[in-house]
């Protein structure tokens, strides 16, 4: 990630494989911590929402909306925020958001690797239809609704994602 430090300009600048740069010139240290990230799992009469990946990492995967959490956000604002530019869809004044999981994720991108810790949360949202929806994210290529049922884990884009859908299906056993 640092070729050199951004303090000092030193080359000694070293990463010990965790999550911590140091440079031993004049002691700057940086931690590269975990990441928060989203994912919900909509819940429609025509099935649970997935997104089509548009662009990698997993391309042409299924995954959930959501996304990483800005600075100055809380994990609710952030999701409701990438629902809002994903798909363009902002939920109903009173409809509540149930956090049901949260797992670590390896998130590769542009050749760095990022830790994240994704949190899952469940919505309901019986009436929402593809006609209700705008996709806008150019990471996303298309939108289904598919039958809790008929998901198949190697369709689904990351590691989390396959188990958020595994702990949704086991806390609503009704599907």
């Amino acid at each position: 990630m640092f070729k050199y430090c951004p303090s000092c300009g030193s080359e000694k600048i070293a990463f010990d494989h965790s999550h911590k740069f140091s440079c031993p010139a004049c002691g700057f240290v940086y931690y590269h911590n975990t990441a928060a990230a989203t994912g919900c799992v909509i819940s429609t009469r025509q099935g649970l929402m997935l997104l089509v990946r548009g662009r990698d990492p997993a391309k042409g995967k299924l995954d959930l909306p959501g996304g990483f959490v800005d600075p100055g956000e809380g994990a609710f604002d952030g999701l409701r925020r990438e629902l809002r530019e994903e798909i363009g869809w902002v939920p109903p004044p009173g409809a509540a958001f149930t956090l049901f999981a949260s797992f670590p994720n390896i998130y590769p991108y542009k050749n760095i690797v990022y830790n994240t810790c994704d949190l899952f949360f469940t919505i309901d949202a019986s009436d929402l239809t593809a006609a209700d929806l705008k996709l806008e994210a150019a990471e996303i290529s298309g939108l289904r609704f598919v039958k809790p049922a008929d998901i198949k884990p190697d369709d689904l884009a990351f590691e989390s994602t396959k188990r958020a859908i595994k702990a949704y299906l086991e806390l609503t056993p009704r599907h």
